[in-house]
């Protein structure tokens, strides 16, 4: 299997398919695969290394959705409570009916409240303005930062739908998180130290980037409609926002996502044998959680920021409490049940608890779901399967 990796990934940098990445396969027992290929930037010197630092994006979702899982198991939560018991300012969003032809945005108030597992399914009518373009005009009409700016006010968008009504991938994950800090009394990278990166030896993974890690860190990359690749060196999260996004702001390695990962695969377990997650908890992040609801193609309405983007279309797609799960076989080798998600710079990863495998390849381009990065990631899968 190795050896068929390296040299999928070494053509792929040929190819310029992405401009260098770190890949590692483990199962519950250990790591089975790691490599490192291409440059930290396409243009630079600097190789990729195992221990190269990435912005993994949305894949923090997984990280934050566990601790909310955590703090239901402590008792500290409810799944099925009104979220604005715990942060009041969820009692007061609308759902948006329309913006009128002089821009002023029309909304109501939902027929129910958001619950934290319509937070952490993604069903509470929350979205993203790359994917839904009625966000970035309201966000215009009343003067709404952007996503990405650090500012806790990017949440004061609408809902689009009544919660528990469909399935709208947004900043839900970002509200769990707060919800996280309200009940713990800590921020959520603090909580997250002690409950999560010190028992799972996660030394690399942390939302402000420390010196160590700038050292090791690769750039976000443009594909541009050539083909070829344009660093981005100024691109970087805010390293002193107003709040720790739960939703996208960690940056981690191959190597400390793998660990993440194995303990899902153990049941809850760190290496050293640490109980993180009780089994329970590890079946609420690791089984549908929103009944007959779909996860639907997420349609792009910012080119620079994302394609059109669904994984396996076609499959029967369902959300956990803290990822997205194939409810039939995937045709990489993936198994029915298996657990998956993605970061916004072409990160993805999977968890297959039947066979006991996960993986992860972790890259910087946009927009999200690059056609030939997405190959590769699938190519890579497909190679760890046939083996």
């Amino acid at each position: 299997m190795n050896d068929t990796i390296d040299t999928l990934f070494l053509a792929g940098i040929q190819r310029g398919d992405v401009p260098g990445g770190v890949a590692q396969v483990t199962t519950g027992d250990g790591v089975t695969y790691e490599g490192a290929f291409g440059r930290r930037v396409i243009d630079q010197p600097a190789e990729m290394s195992l221990d190269t630092t990435f912005w993994i994006a949305s894949m923090t979702k997984a990280i934050t959705s566990a601790a909310a899982v955590q703090l239901v198991e402590r008792g500290k939560l409810a799944l099925d409570g009104p979220a604005k018991d715990v942060l009041p300012e969820l009692g007061d969003v609308q759902v948006l009916e329309g913006i009128d032809a002089d821009g002023q945005p029309r909304s109501r108030p939902p027929t129910r409240d958001i619950t934290l597992r319509h937070l952490l399914t993604h069903t509470a009518g929350f979205s993203y303005e790359m994917w839904n373009a009625d966000i970035p005009r309201y966000k215009e009409a009343v003067g709404l930062p952007a996503t990405n700016t650090g500012s806790k006010d990017m949440l004061r968008t609408p809902l689009l739908f009544d919660p528990g009504a469909r399935w709208e991938y947004g900043i839900n994950i970002d509200w769990a998180g707060l919800m996280v800090e309200a009940m713990s009394g800590q921020k959520l990278g603090d909580y997250f130290r002690d409950n999560f990166f010190e028992p799972l030896d996660m030394a690399n993974t942390s939302f402000k980037i420390t010196p160590h890690m700038r050292e090791r860190l690769a750039k976000v990359h443009h594909r541009l409609e050539d083909g070829s690749l344009l660093p981005n060196l100024e691109m970087e999260l805010p390293q002193e926002p107003e709040f720790e996004p739960g939703g996208h702001g960690l940056y981690s390695t191959a190597g400390d996502y793998a660990r993440f990962m194995r303990m899902v695969l153990n049941g809850g377990r760190a290496d050293d044998g640490t109980q993180v997650l009780s089994p329970e908890s590890v079946g609420l992040l690791s089984k549908n959680a929103m009944g007959d609801t779909r996860v639907t193609p997420m349609t792009s309405v910012s080119a620079q920021m994302s394609n059109d983007a669904e994984f396996f279309p076609g499959l029967d797609k369902r959300w956990s409490l803290g990822f997205m799960t194939n409810e039939e076989d995937a045709p990489t080798g993936r198994s029915a049940g298996s657990l998956a998600w993605a970061g916004i710079a072409n990160c993805y990863h999977w968890i297959d608890p039947k066979k006991g495998v996960a993986g992860v390849l972790l890259t910087q381009i946009l927009p999200f779901a690059d056609e030939r990065a997405l190959k590769l990631f699938y190519d890579f899968e497909t190679a760890v399967y046939g083996d």
